[in-house]
């Protein structure tokens, strides 16, 4: 693994695994693991986010609001970066906390408890680092991003149906009928 070379202009992408703050004096870089590498950024972890959005073409509050819509929660919510690739994060922390941590779900193998303050996350690459965030808060995160993606699958699988009905003439199944009425309740 290449080890910490520095950049500005950092995109989020489908080899991002993490984005965590890394204190440099009275600054606040961010420490990017990438499958096969690591990154330092100037920029702080909350600004890559934002910057990853707007790269592919929608600003932060949209996806926020999007998220919103789909699962109803309000705080720490995860974020659907670029959906061609998967790429979801979670954070671990108010994104507006120096201390949060990024992580892509995508990438995430396994997890456990190490104490009561930190969790050992193991990689699909094989990496592990232990870091600085209580099991049961990753636990939920790692839920709510689950939770996002099932709900915009479902939508996504809906309006394909509803296309290939209108091409083709072919009648939906009773199934999923009753599920574009459970879809238009919510």
């Amino acid at each position: 693994m290449t080890h910490n070379h520095q950049t500005e202009d950092y995109i989020v992408n489908s080899c991002t695994m993490f984005i965590k703050p890394k204190e440099y004096g009275n600054k606040v870089f961010s420490l990017i693991g990438e499958v096969e590498d690591e990154i330092l950024s100037p920029l702080k972890p909350f600004s890559i986010i934002q910057k990853g959005c707007s790269y592919y073409g929608v600003d932060y509050e949209g996806r926020r609001k999007g998220t919103r819509l789909l699962i109803d929660y309000s705080r720490k919510l995860p974020i659907l970066i670029e959906p061609i690739n998967n790429i979801y994060t979670f954070c671990t922390a108010s994104p507006e906390n120096p201390k949060c941590i990024w992580f892509f779900a995508e990438h995430i193998k396994d997890y456990r408890r190490v104490s009561a303050r930190e969790t050992l996350v193991i990689f699909r690459n094989n990496q592990s680092h232990i870091f600085p965030v209580s099991y049961n808060t990753f636990n939920t995160q790692m839920l709510r991003t689950s939770h996002l993606q099932m709900k915009l699958m479902q939508r996504v699988e809906f309006s394909q149906k509803k296309l290939a009905f209108l091409l083709h003439g072919s009648k939906p199944s009773k199934a999923s009928e009753s599920h574009e009425l459970y879809l238009n309740k919510k």
